[in-house]
Parts: structure tokens; sequence; C-alpha cells
């Protein structure tokens, strides 16, 4: 069973726009960690999970300047995803990006990034 088959539309639209792009971003830490084991198919359905919390929460936010930031954020996840090779150093820059878009999540960088905020 997917993740996140169990989390409606309904319930995801109640979290807010820092949760919701911290669920993205939880997704984006459990894929960084894969990189390790070099088990592409793991690391492809955690980019999928990514992409699907992605789609929902463009769907559900009202913020045109969000869903375009994040339509364009989706394009370097899916380069990753379709990549017979996917790059750690690409994943890092892309997880950096994702989570300078919010103030929930830009408070996060030194714990997974290493960077100071």
């Amino acid at each position: 069973m997917p993740q996140h088959a169990s989390l409606s539309p309904e319930r995801f639209a109640r979290f807010s726009r820092g949760q919701q792009l911290m669920a993205i971003a939880n997704e984006m830490n459990r894929a960084s960690k894969l990189f390790g084991h070099a088990d592409l198919e793991r690391l492809g359905r955690a980019y999928e999970r990514v992409l699907a919390l992605v789609d929902l929460t463009v769907e559900l936010n009202e913020s045109r300047s969000l869903r375009r930031e994040l339509l364009r954020w989706r394009g370097l996840v899916a380069e990753q995803y379709v990549s017979e090779a996917p790059d750690a150093l690409a994943h890092g820059r892309a997880f950096r990006a994702l989570l300078q878009l919010h103030p929930d999540t830009w408070r996060q960088l030194p714990y997974v990034t290493g960077a100071s905020g």
C-alpha cells in the first residue's frame, strides 16, 4: 500500500501550507537516505511519493506564486525520477530549494543540509 494512499485531499487541505511543504520535505529526506544504498527501485518509489504530494499541494493551493514555484521545482524532481542514474548532488540542491519556499521549511535547513539559516 503506498505510504500516502490514505491521505485524502480533504485531510491534506486542512494542513497549513508549511505542513504540506514539510510533508514533501519529509519524503525528500527519506529519498536522500537511499542514495547510499544504491537501491534505485526504492528511490523511485520515494520520488513517486514526492511527486504525488507536490501534485496534491498544487491542486489544493490558491496561491499562484506557490503553484508556479512548486511546478518549477517538480521538474527538478521529475528529472531525477526518470534518470537512469539519479544524482545525489542534484537531489540535495532540489531539497534545499524546496526548504527555501516557506518559513516553516526554511528553519529545517540546518538540520537536513548542514547549512546555516
